[in-house]
């Protein structure tokens, strides 16, 4: 029986064919749009300019691959509260953010309005617009615009503005 031998330009021509797409599959995965992590709520800009800051405004944001936990708590001079919390399953594509909100819980003292607690399991998406390391999107539940840039994540609504940090 004859052994085939495959030259060494075959090897290395095979070699040189692993290593390329190896490379394209991490440069793909890398690509890939994604909005995990944990991020601190640093200040929110009010529309007369006004700039609320820890204690008086605390949030924190958390997303893993498929799940979504936000809270946010202000707090103002005489001491009553607003606070919101979301727990949501989510997909991000480069072209549509769905999400699944599991529950959400709405108190508003500083409104005198009692607290809305929301248990539908309602599915809705969204168009997403990307730009290199830039994802921009309105949530479908929440009415402040999205915009992921690098660590940083903005959140604005009319003349409001929150910036978020990513933390470690």
């Amino acid at each position: 029986m004859k052994r085939s031998h495959c030259p060494r330009q075959c090897w290395s021509l095979a070699g040189i064919l692993v290593v390329l797409v190896l490379l394209c599959a991490t440069t793909a995965s890398a690509q890939a749009p994604g909005i995990e992590g944990s991020y601190q709520l640093l200040s929110r800009k009010l529309p007369d300019g006004t700039m609320l800051k820890p204690p008086d405004i605390m949030g924190l944001s958390t997303s893993t691959k498929t799940h979504r936990n936000f809270n946010i708590v202000q707090k103002d001079a005489p001491g009553k509260f607003r606070s919101f919390a979301v727990g949501s399953t989510y997909k991000l594509t480069p072209t549509e953010y769905s999400e699944t909100r599991l529950f959400s819980i709405f108190n508003d003292q500083m409104g005198g309005k009692d607290i809305v607690y929301d248990l539908s399991g309602k599915p809705q998406s969204v168009p997403v617009k990307m730009e290199g390391g830039r994802i921009e999107f309105k949530p479908p539940f929440d009415p402040p615009a999205f915009v992921f840039d690098g660590n940083q994540l903005t959140a604005t609504l009319g003349g409001r503005v929150d910036v978020w940090e990513k933390v470690p």
